[in-house]
C-alpha cells in the first residue's frame, strides 16, 4: 500500500466545547479515534470497551485535555452497558451526543452458524445500540437537544462475503435510525447513521492482503486509505450544530466505493 500521511485536520467545531459524548467501543481502532476527536474538541468524553489496557492508556492521555471517564463493560451485558451510561451521566452530565460505535466483525460463512453463535453477533452488533439509546434519551430531553450517530457499514451494501450475521446487524442500524427518528425529532434530537468503507485500522490489517489491497483501490474512486481519523471528523460534523437539520439520513463515507 501506498504510504499516505494522514493530518488531522479536524474543524474547530466550537459548539462541542464542554458538551457530553458517550461512545461505545472507544478504546481502539474508529472507536479511539473518535475519543479523541471529541477530546481535542473539548468535549467532555465517555466510553466503554471489553479491552481495559488500551482503553486505560488511551483515557491517560486524553487526560491532559478534557474530562475523559471510562469504563470495562462487555456490551453483550446490556444491564451494565445501561449502568455505565447512567454512572457516566451522574459525573458528567446528561450527553448531548451518543455514537454507537461498538462492532465485530468477525468471519463465520453461513453453514457454520448456529443459533447461539447469531445471537451472540447480535448481542455485539446490534442490541446495544437501541438499548444505549433508550439510556441516553431522557437526559437528551431533559436537555432539549441530542445528536445520535449509529455506525453503519458499507460492507454489506456491496454485498461482502464473509460474515452474514454481521451483515445482517450492521444493516438493521440503519432501520433504528429511520424508525426513531420522527419520535425523537420534537424534542431536538436528531438519529443517523454513518456507513464508512475499508477502513484501514490495526485490526482490518490482518484481511488487507495484497489482492485485497488491488481490489479495494479498484473500486474505489479516491486512490487513499480510509483512516479511522476520517470516520471520526465526519461525527464531529454530525455531533455538532452544523449539522442541525440532518436526522434520519444514512451518509456514506467509503472514497467512493459504493
Amino acid at each position: 500500500m501506498a504510504q499516505l500521511q494522514f493530518e488531522n485536520h479536524n474543524v474547530l467545531y466550537r459548539c462541542l466545547q464542554g458538551r457530553r459524548v458517550f461512545v461505545t467501543g472507544g478504546a481502539t481502532g474508529i472507536g479511539a479515534a473518535i475519543v479523541s476527536a471529541f477530546a481535542a474538541q473539548g468535549a467532555h468524553v465517555a466510553f466503554v470497551d471489553i479491552a481495559s489496557e488500551p482503553a486505560e492508556a488511551l483515557a491517560r492521555r486524553l487526560a491532559t485535555q478534557t474530562k475523559v471517564w471510562w469504563r470495562e463493560c462487555d456490551v453483550r451485558d446490556i444491564p451494565a452497558l445501561q449502568r455505565c451510561i447512567w454512572a457516566a451521566a451522574e459525573e458528567l452530565g446528561d450527553f448531548h451526543v451518543l455514537v454507537n460505535n461498538v462492532a465485530n466483525d468477525e468471519r463465520h460463512d453461513l453453514m457454520s452458524v448456529t443459533p447461539e453463535y447469531w445471537d451472540d453477533r447480535m448481542a455485539v452488533n446490534q442490541r446495544p445500540a437501541f438499548f444505549a439509546i433508550q439510556a441516553v434519551v431522557p437526559g437528551m430531553k431533559r436537555l432539549g437537544e441530542g445528536s445520535i450517530i449509529n455506525v453503519g457499514s458499507c460492507g454489506w451494501q456491496i454485498k461482502e462475503c464473509g460474515y452474514p450475521a454481521y451483515a445482517t446487524a450492521k444493516a438493521s442500524l440503519h432501520g433504528l435510525t429511520r424508525g426513531l427518528a420522527r419520535a425523537l425529532g420534537p424534542d431536538r434530537i436528531r438519529i443517523n447513521t454513518l456507513s464508512p468503507g475499508w477502513t484501514i485500522t490495526e485490526r482490518q490489517k490482518r484481511w488487507l492482503t495484497p489482492e485485497a489491497e488491488a481490489e479495494l483501490f479498484r473500486t474505489q474512486c479516491l486512490p487513499d486509505p480510509i483512516q479511522p481519523e476520517d470516520v471520526a471528523n465526519f461525527v464531529l460534523f454530525l455531533a455538532s450544530d452544523a449539522s442541525r437539520m440532518c436526522t434520519g439520513q444514512e451518509y456514506k463515507l467509503d472514497a467512493g466505493w459504493t
